[in-house]
């Protein structure tokens, strides 16, 4: 079997393995996509793939951290 069959001319996905859509921003927190970019992602042409990872960078600024145990409920800093 050769390797050439995977061998591809495109961009390759963003993805990390980290697939948690945030809640607020609805962004992939691992690769800064949008559901709808990750569905339509394989069915997409190289231009407009390369137009959506121009995007990615900006996209993180986006992704407020959440605040998770009793710090989250508290809305303390989880300090003392």
């Amino acid at each position: 079997m050769s390797d050439e069959v995977w061998k591809r001319d495109e961009i390759a996905s963003p993805c990390v393995k980290v697939c948690v859509i945030h809640p607020e921003a609805r962004l992939c927190v691992g690769c800064h996509r949008t559901i709808e970019e990750i569905g339509v992602w394989s069915r997409l042409t190289p231009e407009a793939r390369a137009a959506i990872m121009a995007e990615l960078p900006g996209r993180a600024g986006q992704l407020a951290r959440r605040r998770g145990g009793r710090a989250g409920r508290e809305g303390r800093d989880g300090r003392g």
